[in-house]
This record gives C-alpha cells, structure tokens and sequence, in this order.
C-alpha cells in the first residue's frame, strides 16, 4: 500500500531496526532521499544524499542502497534503457507508467480484487510471487508537445 507521506527520521529508525540493519547516519539519509524523491536514480540519491552528508562516498551509497533494497525497505527498478531507480513503495505488487520521449515514471496500481497478472498461462514450475508490467507511452506534457508538432507539420488541405 502507497505511503501518503514520509516518515520521521524516528520512522526510519524504527524501520531499519524491524529490518535488523543498524541505524546509520546514510541509511538514514538514503531513506530520507528515496522517500522524498519517488523512482529517483542513483546518481540523483547520491546527489541528495552528499547535501546532507557530503563525506559520504559513492561506494557507501550503492551498498546502502544493496542493503536497504534486500531488506525490503526500497524497491529498485529498472524499466529498458533506463538506469536503476529506486522507491519506498514495496510489497504491494504496483506497476509503472513510464514515458518514452521524458523518462518519466509513474506507478500504476495492480487490477483490483484478484490479481490476473500474478496467473501465468504456463509458470514452468515457478512458485510466482510477483509480476512486473510496464507500461509504455507519453506523458500528459510530452503528448501535449507532440500533438502541437504534428498539427503544425501536418500538410494543408486548403486549395488556392
């Protein structure tokens, strides 16, 4: 289930103590950063992370993201041709919209009820747990701007 909004730096304490990792100044920083910045990349992490922490070095940033992302608490994703990124919403099977000309990612919530996308016409065997969809097309911007492109190179059907 989404979060509507972001927990204390108490909350996230609490959060990596329940995940028995310990509490530290960049794990709680990383977390700070992926909460406030849904389907950030890592470098945009690093980046909010080094404002607060500027000693922090990258290498300790990706293993926090490792440690925080195998103990459930951030999801990383990563859509085709894109970097990874990462987000706090975990746990609720949710899908993503992303936009081909912009890179914009929006989640898209799983169908309501009983969840077909979890019921593979053959598994193989597998015991399924999960399924990722993405989606693909423009964003409400992007499709504004590329609407007003083909209407003013579209040809004129007046007849002189």
């Amino acid at each position: 289930m989404p979060t509507s909004r972001t927990p204390s730096t108490s909350g996230f304490e609490q959060l990596l103590r329940e995940a028995a990792l310990r509490v530290t100044r960049p794990r709680l920083a990383v977390l700070t950063a992926v909460y406030g910045h849904p389907h950030a990349d890592t470098d945009a992490i690093i980046d909010l992370v080094r404002g607060e922490l500027s000693d922090v070095s990258r290498q300790a940033i990706y293993d926090v993201l490792r440690a925080l992302t195998n103990a459930g608490l951030v999801r990383r994703i990563q859509p085709a041709g894109s970097v990874a990124r990462y987000e706090s919403r975990v746990g609720d099977n949710h899908h993503h919209v992303v936009c081909r000309t912009c890179g914009t990612i929006a989640d898209a919530d799983c169908a309501v009820g009983e969840t077909p996308c979890l019921t593979a016409s053959d598994d193989h065997g597998f015991a399924i747990d999960e399924a990722e969809v993405i989606y693909w097309g423009l964003c409400p911007d992007c499709a504004t701007i590329s609407s007003r492109s083909s209407a003013s190179s579209a040809p004129s059907s007046a007849v002189s």
